[in-house]
């Protein structure tokens, strides 16, 4: 007798070798993204052990960490940061890995490469030692970040065991507003979700707002996914799948396409199937959304308040306190108009040609405040930047006062030259605003490429819905 089955389902039992134990399954791994920073600790053991890696195929390599976004060819200060790059290139080698370097143009962050290569296919699973992996579960993939000693197990037996997960459905009804994008749509679900609502969970995205979503659009939702607890951000297929993947360098050609994509059709929930937990959201109202705290879930729409943090929730009040602390923010100050040091467009969520798009449309004719230290844009691989050359994006930025890059994850994170001094307020794209995440005492506000661009022209949070009148 058939039973109804979830997406992520359908996609664990496709790939599950056998039973752990009670909770966990060993399940096949069909790609593995490998980047400077948690793999040469795997490497090394691989060659302690007299291992190889079980199929080399199946692996895509590259640096973005710790690479510099500019003096591409000097040696970095950090010693360790340039061990690290340096490592990538003699591992990928050693082990006949596919390898993007410093030097080649497809060189990026590893979750943009990933889907533009063709590496992510729908229905795979892909694990890679970063958290946000779960970017990929856009394309209905089994994809999630796994540990230095999980790395170094993919690597030489193509299994893991894993964790089975419980199901969460957001349905998002209604129709985003034109002023609103997946950015503020992520920010809003996490806010209501919480920091761990959906703790171990595989959220899966329905509803008509997700499927008019392009698949960047769907990217940047299921790469923040775990901003809400959960381990994997999944979107069934449709015909944006399709069309995005079909013609990539590695995605299947003529009849091997013709049977994936057969199979690639049957990836999406079942009718009347059963999630364990449900969230309904109607985004026809959904405003520009921001971070005010040191958490994604602390976030409101724009034209809202500092919440005073006696009505957080209980137990969460001290947390509030301490956000507004390290903020240096005061409860019931609009989120309009708080003043910023610098802004930064790139990483993981938003470095893709759309984002970038975006943020250019906002500033065209326009320049950066004067009490703007820096603006970066930071393109998310080397392809995404040729093409935004091509289309005259880089001269739009530069015109308006913003540094134009080369690819990384630049100030996503405090590990390369690119962060934030202490005290300084940024206007980010990225995906995690926690204390010190830019750089040691910085202070972040998430929020999309749009608003990050017009927060840059006016020197303090705007209200994009308002930027006439800016």
């Amino acid at each position: 007798m058939s039973r109804t089955r979830t997406l992520f389902q359908k996609l664990w039992d496709a790939h599950r070798v056998a039973a752990v134990d009670d909770e966990h399954d060993l399940i096949y791994i069909d790609r593995q993204l490998l980047y400077e920073v948690t793999s040469p600790q795997a490497f090394e053991s691989l060659r302690l052990a007299g291992r190889t890696v079980r199929r080399p195929d199946t692996a895509l390599t590259t640096v973005d960490h710790n690479v510099p976004t500019r003096r591409r060819n000097q040696r970095l200060d950090d010693p360790l940061a340039q061990a690290q790059i340096d490592q990538m290139e003699i591992n990928s080698r050693e082990f006949g890995l596919r390898y993007f370097g410093l030097n080649d143009e497809r060189q990026g962050i590893i979750h943009v490469i990933g889907p533009e290569q063709g590496m992510t296919l729908p229905g795979s699973s892909i694990v890679a030692g970063d958290s946000h992996t779960s970017t990929h579960g856009a394309f209905a993939a089994l994809a999630f970040g796994i540990g230095t000693s999980e790395v170094e197990h993919v690597m030489a037996t193509q299994c893991l065991a894993a964790k089975r997960m419980r199901t969460l459905q957001v349905d998002v009804q209604g129709r985003l507003p034109a002023t609103s994008t997946a950015k503020d749509l992520i920010l809003h679900i996490i806010a209501r979700l919480g920091a761990d609502g959906g703790r171990d969970c595989a959220i899966e995205f329905t509803g008509p707002v997700i499927r008019a979503l392009s698949m960047e659009g769907r990217m940047t939702l299921c790469n923040m996914a775990i901003e809400a607890g959960a381990r994997i951000g999944l979107v069934a297929v449709d015909d944006k799948t399709l069309d995005y993947v079909r013609g990539r360098p590695l995605a299947p050609k003529g009849a091997e396409w013709d049977k994936a994509e057969r199979y690639w059709r049957t990836l999406l929930s079942d009718e009347g199937c059963h999630y364990d937990q449900h969230l309904l959201i109607d985004a026809t109202q959904l405003a520009p959304t921001v971070t005010w705290g040191t958490s994604p879930d602390m976030a409101a729409a724009i034209d809202q308040f500092v919440p005073d943090p006696h009505t957080a929730a209980t137990g969460k009040q001290a947390d509030a306190q301490r956000a507004l602390n390290y903020m240096d923010l005061q409860a019931g100050q609009p989120l309009v108009g708080i003043a910023i040091d610098r802004v930064f467009i790139g990483s993981c969520t938003n470095a893709r040609i759309e984002d970038l798009r975006s943020a250019a449309a906002m500033i065209q004719g326009k320049r950066v405040a004067s009490n703007v230290l820096q603006a970066l844009v930071v393109p998310g691989s080397g392809l995404v930047r040729r093409q935004a050359e091509q289309e005259g994006l880089d001269k739009i930025f530069l015109n308006a006062g913003f540094e134009w890059r080369e690819p990384g994850c630049s100030m996503c994170l405090g590990m390369n030259e690119d962060r934030l001094n202490p005290g300084e307020r940024c206007a980010s794209t990225s995906n995690r605003n926690f204390e010190g995440r830019q750089g040691a005492l910085g202070r972040t506000h998430l929020m999309s490429p749009a608003m990050a661009a017009a927060a840059a022209i006016a020197g303090h949070l705007v209200d994009i819905r308002n930027w006439d009148a800016v």
